[in-house]
């Protein structure tokens, strides 16, 4: 039986230039504030994520902040504020339609499956969202180098301009020269703001 998710998720797209989640953000060099209504709002945006970015950068995409509630509720206002001053923007456009790599979850299960991962003699690779807003697909990998990958299939459905309705439909882990097929389960949705991608 199908299970509604309360689980918090960040990505950016895949193409985002950090290759060790662990490290620091770059800052951005500073740029003078120009004073016009839309300027101000990139500026608050900008602000808003660089903040978020560097509140998940030492949280080993959400592992350590399983146990760290301060923590959790400092990154969930951080993705409220962002939230806040998106409003009104669409975001559930063809834009959409790309492979993000995660940077941030509290969604267990796949935190599980990072964690665990040593148990197979591997650890987890990217984490990746890969959308397609045409054909109304979505689907979840977490990879394990050099063969191995857990996929999930999923059906959505775009709910308004910054949100989509998603389905699991299929599961399978794969290795080198195996694949055992799961069942899928859950279903929820996911809040796209800024062209991040926030699943709630």
């Amino acid at each position: 039986m199908a299970t509604t998710t309360t689980t918090t998720s960040f990505f950016l797209p895949n193409s985002f230039n950090t290759q060790n989640t662990n490290k620091k953000f770059p800052k951005h060099p500073y740029s003078p504030p120009k004073f016009t209504a839309s300027s101000i709002t990139s500026q608050s945006s900008k602000s808003a994520k660089d903040h978020l970015l560097t509140l998940i950068s030492d949280q080993d995409r959400g592992l350590k902040t399983q146990n760290n509630p301060s923590k959790l509720a400092s990154i969930v206002s951080a993705i409220d504020a962002l939230a806040a001053i998106s409003t009104g923007s669409v975001t559930t456009g063809d834009n959409l339609s790309a492979t993000w790599r995660l940077l941030w979850t509290t969604e267990k299960e796949q935190l599980f499956i990072i964690e665990k991962a040593g148990l197979f003699g591997t650890k987890a690779g990217d984490v990746l969202q890969v959308i397609d807003v045409r054909n109304l697909s979505l689907n979840n990998v977490i990879t394990f180098p050099p063969d191995g990958v857990f996929f999930v299939r999923s059906n959505i459905e775009v709910a308004s301009s910054q949100r989509v309705n998603f389905r699991f439909t299929s599961a399978v882990l794969r290795g080198k020269n195996w694949e055992i097929p799961l069942p899928p389960f859950g279903q929820g949705l996911i809040l796209y703001t800024s062209m991040m991608n926030f699943e709630l």
